[in-house]
């Protein structure tokens, strides 16, 4: 894909995070990222609707094409599995309204395609894509850096040879050499 707009959402109920990235010309760059911050607010279905109406926003401000959101992992507390099911809900809910193709990503798979290892530390996923884009991020956007490794995680994902008509459904080296048969020797 030569040109589309990816928004990335780490998604809590506590701190949910975005990251935009731009893809013009094959070339990915820096947009925008943040924190939600949602602790202050004691709802949960509050915060579902905030979740929502921010995404809701990003969607109208940035128009992205594509949204890469991290997947619930199961923890030690179902609970916590189902407070992170529902925060992504929201937001893929608010990306499809406006008709953004949704993908997931295992947590693990983002820190692989970032760093190389699928149990980087925060830390060092911050600091890949700090290299990555060329930015400077400051610690407390540490929830926003994640969504950013998310939408490079599907940048990588739809731009790879093996991505199946450059979607996120994946592919065979078979397709792939059927696809460019000029490209094997």
């Amino acid at each position: 894909m030569e040109n589309c707009t990816i928004l990335g959402i780490d998604p809590g109920t506590n701190l949910l995070g975005y990251g935009i990235v731009a893809v013009r010309d094959g070339k990915p760059a820096f947009v925008d990222m943040g924190v939600l911050d949602l602790r202050r607010v004691g709802d949960g279905y509050q915060k579902l609707k905030i979740i929502y109406d921010k995404v809701d926003a990003l969607c109208v401000e940035h128009r992205p094409d594509e949204l890469a959101v991290e997947s619930p992992f199961y923890g030690r507390n179902a609970q916590v599995v189902f407070k992170l099911g529902r925060a992504q809900g929201a937001a893929m809910l608010a990306a499809l309204a406006h008709g953004v193709q949704v993908a997931e990503y295992a947590p693990r798979k983002a820190k692989m395609a970032i760093c190389g290892n699928g149990a980087a530390s925060k830390e060092q996923v911050a600091l890949m894509v700090e290299r990555t884009l060329g930015i400077d991020i400051v610690s407390k956007y540490l929830d926003a850096t994640d969504a950013l490794a998310l939408a490079m995680c599907h940048y990588y994902q739809i731009t790879s040879p093996l991505a199946a008509g450059g979607t996120a459904a994946g592919g065979s080296w078979e397709k792939f050499i059927a696809a460019h048969p000029d490209r094997v020797k």
